[in-house]
């Protein structure tokens, strides 16, 4: 679900400009000590966790698809970027307590249910998918972040981190679509799906998590209120407006 990539386009989250306040402005061991708190971190550390992994997993079955060698062993580095993000997370977890294993297990229904609704029939559909359908992802957990103690947030912010997936994609999609103009049509379209996809499988993974969306809705740290939520969502979807225009597609 998270391809790790912010372009200069991604969605600004309130973390960068705002001062932080409430639990933004404490570190674990002070927020912690509300246990919805410590569960709704759990939930997402697990979530992101899982992610990587099924991110990692995709790349190296992407990678078969490569028309060349250089395209493949580009998606292998990308690859083996996501892994290194899933262990920093499943360390965080066995750090504070948690089984890593019993943190993800919530969430492998849905992004399991999400990448076989979503399979690539080519190398093309693939490198849509992981810069535009997982950047959607990646987007709503910087928003998420702004809102988590300190220490949660730089990890979260750090394993969403640029792997270089983006900059590749863009470059092979506009090459393609120039070479035959016709591809751009069907990208289209299928970008579009993976958008409507990925936000219901967002909101499929919050609603099924107690803690996670109490959190997320003002319950526990400093959540979003309905006005926020709105705004949120504008900002992901601007985001996803200007990520097609890089690859050349309409939105």
């Amino acid at each position: 679900m998270t391809s790790s990539d912010k372009p200069d386009n991604a969605a600004d989250t309130p973390d960068t400009n705002a001062g932080h306040t409430g639990v933004a402005a404490m570190d674990w061991a002070a927020a912690s000590a509300d246990p919805q708190y410590r569960a709704a971190v759990v939930d997402l550390l697990g979530a992101l966790a899982y992610g990587e992994l099924a991110a990692f997993e995709r790349l190296a079955e992407d990678a078969k698809l490569a028309p060349t060698l250089a395209d493949k062993a580009e998606l292998a580095k990308m690859a083996s970027a996501e892994f290194h993000h899933f262990e920093r997370l499943r360390d965080r977890l066995a750090e504070i307590g948690e089984e890593p294993t019993l943190a993800m297990e919530p969430f492998v229904a849905a992004y399991d249910g999400f990448h076989k609704q979503t399979a690539p029939s080519d190398w093309l559909e693939g490198l849509v998918k992981a810069y535009v359908g997982d950047s959607i992802a990646s987007d709503f957990y910087r928003e998420v972040a702004a809102r988590l103690d300190s220490d949660s947030r730089a990890l979260v912010l750090a394993v969403l981190d640029d792997t270089g997936h983006g900059g590749f994609a863009v470059e092979k999609v506009r090459a393609a679509i120039d070479a035959d103009p016709r591809v751009g049509g069907r990208l289209a379209l299928w970008a579009r799906r993976l958008m409507g996809e990925a936000l219901s499988q967002s909101q499929r993974v919050v609603a099924d998590r107690d803690a996670l969306s109490t959190m997320l809705v003002g319950g526990v740290a400093d959540g979003f209120d309905l006005a926020e939520v709105g705004k949120m969502f504008s900002r992901i979807t601007e985001a996803h407006t200007k990520r097609m225009a890089a690859l050349g597609l309409a939105a």
